[in-house]
């Protein structure tokens, strides 16, 4: 059964539940996000002992975010329009990732998805298939460089995409501004309290090579096709990643529904799961089998 298939035979009563907003869920899970932040971060600033070893765990929880931000792009963790689109500018501060012009690359890819002439996540960077290419992904150092220039590009050229509406390029060119007196203010309160560092630039950079592993698995070696449930992967995984990844661990649902919040989308895998084309059992043994998978390339060359 195609996810199509699914969502014509599901009924309404069952839509109308799963697609249910509300302001509680995403509050509470929110606040303990945000607390876990708060506490390794207070570590770190205190210098408790051994606190260098918070600062992984710091950059992880921060780093995640992410998965709220992307959930903030469909607007459906809260109810109250305006927390999704507030708390989704704060994600986009900390995170270096534009939250106007990521809605819109994000909707594209769900419009594409896994198809590599119109996904913008495969469109001139494809997922790694060598060794080298593979450490370079993880690296993170790409995705930097990619979003240092889509800032400047946003802020001071043309922004130029096909999944750009013209009309929406005014209010990306101010977001991209206004994002860069941020990391201005940012660098001048670094440079008179360096130990900051340690509290969000540093964990951040650490940390992000745990996002891009856990991202590899949405779609890397998934058909392209336009089924959801076949061009895209669900991880089955424990309670800490499905925390810190908002729920989307399932991802295949996520999707076939974007409109089921994150909080329900354990009860929309219920419904789903015999018929996903793609699952896995835990991040460690997608990776196992990735690199696996991965060729050798005698060339030093690290770019894929």
């Amino acid at each position: 059964m195609t996810h199509t298939d699914f969502l014509a035979r599901l009924d309404p009563v069952t839509r109308r539940v799963l697609t249910a907003l509300s302001d509680g869920p995403a509050l509470a899970h929110l606040a303990a996000h945000i607390g876990l932040i708060a506490l390794l971060a207070f570590g770190v600033a205190s210098r408790a002992p051994f606190w260098p070893l918070l600062v992984p765990p710091l950059g992880i929880a921060t780093v995640f975010l992410f998965t709220l931000q992307h959930e903030c792009t469909h607007r459906t963790p809260f109810r109250t329009g305006w927390l999704n689109e507030a708390i989704g500018h704060v994600c986009a501060a900390l995170l270096v990732q534009p939250f106007l012009w990521f809605r819109y690359f994000h909707l594209a890819h769900h419009r594409y998805t896994n198809d590599p002439e119109r996904d913008p996540e495969l469109v001139g960077a494809d997922k790694p298939q060598t060794w080298p290419a593979y450490v370079w992904h993880v690296s993170s150092i790409g995705y930097w460089r990619a979003k240092v220039s889509v800032l400047f590009s946003n802020a001071f050229g043309q922004p130029q995409a096909d999944y750009l509406p013209h009309r929406t390029i005014p209010r990306i060119r101010r977001e991209a501004r206004i994002l860069l007196a941020f990391y201005g203010l940012a660098v001048a309160a670094l440079t008179a309290w360096p130990s900051l560092f340690w509290i969000w630039p540093g964990p951040l950079v650490i940390g992000f090579p745990a996002l891009r592993l856990y991202l590899l698995a949405e779609h890397a070696r998934c058909p392209a096709v336009a089924n959801m449930f076949d061009n895209t992967r669900t991880t089955l995984t424990n309670r800490l990643v499905r925390f810190l990844a908002w729920n989307m661990p399932y991802h295949a649902e996520h999707h076939a529904a974007p409109a089921v919040p994150f909080h329900k989308l354990p009860a929309l895998h219920g419904l789903t799961r015999e018929h996903l084309g793609v699952i896995e059992d835990g991040y460690t043994a997608f990776t196992a089998k990735y690199v696996q998978g991965l060729k050798r390339q005698d060339s030093a060359r690290l770019l894929p």
